[in-house]
């Protein structure tokens, strides 16, 4: 007899993306699992660029989530392409949201972070099903269970840049050292209007708030 329970999605990762004054942070961690119990792989780069000045981290399954990121730039560009000039944020998160959304067997969820000219930083989950929700700070995958506290006790909207890359690097930190599919390196970017920093910071540099 068929197991007819519905099955959950492991996330295996975890993701973050804050707003501060004039930016945004994203990133995540760099391990990826098989089923949420065998890490297969501990060095990839989850945080990908979809546009010049947007980005994406990805979790679930990751075939899908990498068909939707590369199926994403092709529309953003054709897209910036036939306006002129770059896509907003929102056109971004919403061709993934489509994306996900048509295709009811992808099993992937995003966050997606930008800035533009319109609306500045911005943060969107684009969760697994198509769901499409605006936050300003935002946190996903296995590991965001472990720092919903921290998030909530630490996070202000109006922070400096250095204020919110530490304030996502504790994050994934903390994260990182109670999930275990969470791990690696931390892969994170500052996307301003000035442009985008890529900041790599190694699991030996992470901060420690535990005992090992």
């Amino acid at each position: 007899m068929e197991d007819s329970r519905i099955q959950g999605v492991s996330t295996g990762t975890t993701l973050l993306a804050a707003t501060f004054d004039g930016g945004v942070v994203i990133g995540s961690d760099s391990r990826a699992s098989i089923g949420g119990e065998y890490v297969s792989a501990k060095t990839i780069n989850k945080v990908i660029q979809v546009h010049d000045r947007i980005f994406c981290c990805m979790s679930g399954s990751l075939a899908d989530a990498q068909a939707v990121t590369k199926a994403a730039k092709f529309q953003l560009s054709f897209h910036s392409v036939q306006m002129e000039r770059p896509p907003l944020v929102i056109a971004a998160a919403t061709v993934m949201r489509e994306l996900c959304y048509n295709q009811e067997d992808l099993q992937a969820g995003f966050i997606t972070a930008g800035w533009d000219r319109k609306e500045g930083a911005q943060v969107y989950a684009v969760a697994i099903g198509g769901m499409l929700v605006r936050q300003t700070v935002m946190v996903a995958g296995s590991g965001s269970t472990y720092i919903y506290g921290y998030i909530d006790a630490k996070y202000k909207p109006n922070m400096s840049r250095d204020e919110c890359l530490q304030f996502a690097t504790n994050a994934l930190a903390l994260a990182m050292g109670r999930d275990n599919v969470s791990g690696g390196v931390a892969h994170l970017a500052v996307i301003t209007e000035a442009g985008v920093e890529h900041v790599v910071v190694p699991g030996n540099k992470l901060p420690k708030f535990h005992d090992d």
